[in-house]
């Protein structure tokens, strides 16, 4: 991975290393298979670490470190009775899993509408006023302060809630913003459109190829409400076509323009938050080059319609059987 001369430009390239591996995810989706286990799940003690599922006895495992990538969207008519002041929600969210002794990295995508624990927070972010459960994607506004990384804690808390205390380590968010302006900047992004847009955008055809340009992209991309099937996971299918494209897109770019990565860092450099040092950050980047990764995972359950938007119920064997498989480790009888 290239390193590049300056501090300044460590951050930006990291930033766009992020994403690179979440474009990257995206192109192993259909090649994963979760083989389900059955059976309840008991909570951790909270001293050693200790899970007992069907019986057996389960241990953390060592060198597990994980990343959680927002992406932002602005909802204009938020209802700020409820400290929805910035009317900004995380309409993606994905926590990137890291294990150091295998040098191994997986993904899980997280549907922005499941229903969780969402604590709200006072001005300053050090006191819960109140815990509710939520849609996940609240949780970036459930906050009584103006402070984006404020925000982000916070949703990366109710993240450690839905995965059974699990800890996210550390985090980086993207505004929506940035998916028009990178579409454009390589040139347009050729999909198959897959679900019927009239009304809402009618360049966009369902069952029609068409390289989208980026007022396109973001219809594509963000769009649910108004469509035949408006639950959030048929816009997740439509979120990783579009990103497994847009990543073969600039693969393609990047071969033979040793320029082009650094001008396209450029482009969103403006759009990341992120929460860890220059240091740390280059040593995620660093994995991303070097580890195997195995795909992406989903947290099965179900959508319903809710009193005003969709509620998506998962699965708790779903939740249990990722928390065991990435976090956990069998305990060695003699242990």
């Amino acid at each position: 991975m290239r390193k590049m001369n300056s501090k300044n430009n460590y951050v930006k390239y990291i930033a766009i290393a992020l994403v690179i591996v979440f474009l990257v995810s995206a192109a192993f989706l259909l090649l994963e298979l979760w083989e389900k286990k059955r059976g309840k799940f008991s909570s951790p003690d909270a001293e050693n670490g200790i899970l007992i599922h069907n019986g057996v006895e389960y241990v953390k495992k060592e060198g597990i470190e994980t990343f959680l990538v927002l992406g932002l969207d602005r909802y204009e008519d938020a209802d700020s009775a409820e400290s929805h002041e910035s009317g900004v929600q995380a309409d993606f969210l994905m926590l990137l899993v890291f294990d150091n002794e295998k040098k191994q990295s997986t993904a899980i995508q997280i549907n922005r509408d499941t229903m969780t624990k969402v604590n709200k927070l006072s001005v300053g972010g050090t006191t819960v006023v109140d815990t509710y459960t939520k849609q996940i994607a609240l949780a970036y506004n459930y906050v009584n302060d103006d402070n984006d990384k404020i925000r982000c804690r916070n949703t990366k808390d109710s993240v450690e809630y839905l995965l059974k205390g699990v800890k996210v380590d550390h985090y980086l968010s993207l505004t929506m913003d940035a998916v028009p302006a990178v579409c454009d900047f390589v040139g347009g992004v050729e999909v198959t459109v897959l679900d019927d847009f009239t009304g809402i955008d009618d360049t966009l055809i369902k069952g029609e190829k068409i390289v989208l340009n980026g007022e396109q992209s973001l219809h594509y991309v963000r769009t649910r409400y108004g469509l035949e099937d408006s639950t959030n996971s048929t816009r997740m299918k439509r979120q990783q076509q579009y990103i497994n494209a847009l990543y073969g897109k600039v693969d393609s770019l990047m071969q033979g323009d040793d320029e082009f990565l650094i001008r396209l860092i450029d482009t969103m450099d403006d759009y990341v938050v992120y929460d860890s040092s220059d240091q740390k950050m280059l040593k995620f980047a660093e994995k991303f080059d070097d580890y195997e990764f195995l795909g992406i995972k989903e947290i099965e359950g179900e959508s319903e319609i809710g009193e005003e938007f969709v509620e998506f119920y998962p699965n708790e064997e779903s939740i249990s059987d990722l928390v065991i498989d990435l976090f956990y480790t069998q305990k060695n009888g003699n242990d």
